[in-house]
């Protein structure tokens, strides 16, 4: 199924290690400019209908072309569209923060710019999603997955939203220049893969005609798959939960907790620390408990988090267990997200990946949306308890492989859990 090319025994390697340091180092102009883009808004324009407008052009380019970038990556060279895209961002955000430096920008042009750069993301999920299972064994997807997690969680998340609020405050544009050497710098390290990267198609596969049939074939390949659609519901349910939490979580902070600006940064810093303790403790839990049995652990262990933050009104209590849902968050994801790759044969993975990551976004917007609406009519706390509800409803999800006995499910049993 899969076109791994490395020594099974030879641990990652170093087109692993490239590709990690490519998405790391993007990440920490991710993170800057997520802090960054808003606050350039606001000094634009005070309509908050124009400020929403950014933020939206960012995400539609993943439900209008996410299927479409998944199936350009299941026939191009991955590694060509990973460099391609991260040296066309690195040129856009360089143009931007010459524009902001000028005095030259607009609120429109701001809205076009978001677009790009939420089309140059999607692109580039696409082919990357694919990359792991060329490059690291099966045994090792859920190891490779959590580095690359933990990675982008540190730099972005730790450093790069702090960072971005400093350089901004300094110079708006200048944020945006060290974004675009962070793209620049990511795409170098892409171009340095070893090899061609085109996925060879699988002795079952269907024959290619057009990318619409591709995409449609995709699709279809997913709903059939018992354990993956029972995945990617699950998964939608735990971002739409999160969604909704984050939706509130300043207004929370502030009138529930008493926190200010430092605490609410604490809150946020919380759940990245305990991300990074996730992220190393999942290979060791999948290892010995299997993917089912961490995944609805995962899930209820998230819910107990929910409820504990939303019932406290002590701040350290509240980082206590926001600390705990990050962990959680991350080993779900994870787990997730290697459970995928040994399932779905290598010259899908990009058409799967991108919808799963429809579904995801889809679910991430109804939950912003629900968050503020279940807050408005039950307080600020409501949205933690309903939330963990769900949680709990998503950990009752069975993930259980078809012939899946505590370990990760073999490439073999994919044939068994279709219906």
């Amino acid at each position: 199924m899969f076109t791994f090319r490395g020594n099974p025994h030879a641990g990652l390697g170093p087109d692993f290690h490239r590709i990690w340091a490519s998405i790391t180092v993007s990440s920490l102009g991710d993170g800057m400019r997520f802090v960054a883009l808003p606050l350039l808004a606001a000094r634009l324009t005070t309509d908050p209908r124009q400020i929403a407008a950014v933020y939206v052009a960012e995400q539609l380019p993943l439900l209008l072309f996410g299927l479409l970038a998944g199936a350009v990556a299941d026939r191009a060279d991955r590694r060509r569209i990973l460099w391609l895209v991260d040296a066309a961002r690195a040129l856009t955000v360089g143009a931007l923060a010459a524009a902001v430096a000028s005095h030259a920008l607009t609120i429109q042009l701001l809205v076009g710019v978001s677009f790009l750069l939420g089309l140059g993301q999607t692109v580039y999920n696409g082919a990357w999603s694919g990359l792991v299972p060329t490059m690291v064994a099966p045994e090792n997807f859920t190891r490779a997955n959590a580095r690359l997690q933990a990675g982008s969680l540190v730099t972005d998340t730790l450093l790069g939203t702090p960072l971005g609020a400093m350089l901004f405050g300094i110079t708006a544009a200048l944020p945006f220049a060290v974004d675009a050497g962070s793209f620049a710098a990511a795409a170098a390290l892409a171009f340095l893969l070893q090899g061609n990267f085109r996925p060879q198609p699988s002795p079952t596969a269907a024959r290619r005609e057009t990318l619409r049939s591709d995409m449609a074939y995709g699709l279809r390949w997913l709903w059939r798959h018992r354990l993956l659609r029972r995945l990617c519901l699950a998964s939608a349910i735990m971002n739409l939960v999160a969604a909704a939490l984050i939706a509130v979580l300043v207004l929370y902070a502030r009138q529930v907790l008493g926190l200010g600006s430092l605490g609410f940064a604490f809150l946020i810093a919380s759940f990245a620390l305990g991300g990074m303790a996730g992220a190393a403790a999942t290979s060791r839990l999948t290892a010995r408990f299997g993917n089912d049995r961490v995944l609805r652990l995962a899930a209820a262990t998230t819910a107990i988090a929910a409820v504990g933050a939303g019932a406290t009104a002590s701040g350290l209590v509240a980082g206590a267990c926001i600390a705990l849902y990050g962990a959680t968050s991350l080993v779900w994801n994870i787990t997730a997200i290697s459970l995928r790759q040994s399932l779905v044969p290598a010259d899908l993975l990009g058409r799967v990946a991108m919808a799963f990551q429809m579904a995801i976004g889809g679910a991430t917007t109804l939950g912003a949306a629900a968050g503020g609406f279940v807050a408005s009519a039950f307080g600020l706390r409501a949205p933690f308890y309903v939330g963990a509800v769900l949680l709990v409803a998503a950990g009752l999800v069975p993930m259980r492989a078809v012939g899946e006995e505590g370990t990760a499910a073999a490439p073999g049993a994919v044939g068994e859990a279709l219906s």
